[in-house]
């Protein structure tokens, strides 16, 4: 199965010392192949990301529990915050998640209005190797 077709990933980032932080996240396809997804812009995988654009990605569930006989696939992370390429993932993974995703991006506008947010929300666009 492709890996845009699961519902979760899991993301690994890297922290300065090298040590591996898995998460799991959302992932819709976009054009070219690649793959993307959107987060709060200040979160722990993005300053990750924006030390160490190489990450990898593994089907998993909502607890980032790796699927049986799934293998890791080692990517490379653009982080967008404007502009057509954020419009395109927003869009992507509205279309693939539908309610859930227009409820969740709802109550992280409210958060961040209100002062509680860790930034603006960004795109993770993947470019898979």
């Amino acid at each position: 199965m492709e890996l845009s077709a699961h519902k979760y990933v899991s993301l690994t980032t890297y922290r300065r010392n090298g040590e591996a932080v898995p998460v799991p996240v959302w992932i819709a396809p976009l054009a070219d192949g690649k793959v993307g997804f959107t987060t709060d812009g200040g979160s722990g995988k993005v300053k990750r990301m924006r030390n160490d654009a190489r990450v990898q990605v593994v089907a998993c569930d909502v607890r980032g529990n790796v699927a049986a006989g799934s293998a890791p696939t080692s990517a490379t992370a653009e982080i967008v915050t404007d502009g057509p390429e954020l419009a395109e993932v927003r869009a992507a993974v509205a279309d693939k998640y539908g309610i859930q995703f227009r409820l969740i991006d709802w109550f992280g506008t409210l958060k961040r209005k209100l002062g509680r947010g860790n930034g603006d929300v960004v795109g993770v666009i993947l470019a898979l190797d």
